[in-house]
């Protein structure tokens, strides 16, 4: 059965992650309204990263929000990447918002400072081996429950995880050529 993910298009970078997709020719689709999500069949979706303030505010405006949380809730595979991992996480330290709150992880924006303190490095990511790792006024993970699997560090900090349906990265595997991430949530987690 061939796979289709769709990919929040609202705001940020969701453009980056189709052409992951498309490059390991799995079929994709831009949801930017609750009728695209109804009924699509989609078999997992992406929250890319952008502005988590302006998604979440657009999720509701748009009345896409109780549905996907309902999806994500009842199994759809969801993969959350900087501003994504925050709309999934139960708790953000340094911000009183929740949106999602189905990923059991408090998270700190902008955990690594503003946009000069944006770097990128090369990691290990439990299941997956080395990846380049780009960080944007990435979040990481302070905090997970027993049920979250810490797939990755970086600096003393959790920058992916794995919680059933739900995998979350701080860093941006959509910036770079390597496919190896969007390759084990389409045939990892799409495929439980």
């Amino acid at each position: 059965m061939k796979k289709q993910i769709g990919v929040l298009a609202v705001q940020g970078d969701f453009q980056e992650h189709m052409d992951a997709l498309r490059r390991l020719k799995i079929d994709c689709i831009e949801i930017r309204k609750s009728s695209d999500l109804m009924g699509s069949g989609i078999n997992g979706i992406i929250l890319p990263g952008g502005e988590s303030t302006a998604m979440g505010k657009l999720l509701h405006e748009l009345e896409i929000f109780d549905e996907l949380k309902r999806m994500i809730i009842e199994g759809l595979p969801v993969f959350g990447t900087c501003a994504g991992m925050i709309l999934l996480a139960k708790t953000c330290v340094n911000d009183d918002r929740t949106y999602l709150g189905t990923m059991d992880i408090e998270v700190r924006r902008n955990g690594y400072g503003r946009q000069l303190g944006s770097f990128s490095e090369k990691g290990l990511v439990k299941e997956i081996g080395e990846v380049p790792m780009v960080f944007i006024r990435a979040p990481y993970i302070e905090k997970t429950s027993e049920n979250v699997e810490i797939l990755a560090t970086s600096h003393g900090n959790i920058v992916a995880a794995r919680q059933g349906n739900m995998l979350v990265t701080s860093f941006h595997p959509e910036l770079t050529m390597d496919l190896k991430i969007h390759e084990f949530f389409v045939d990892v987690l799409c495929n439980a």
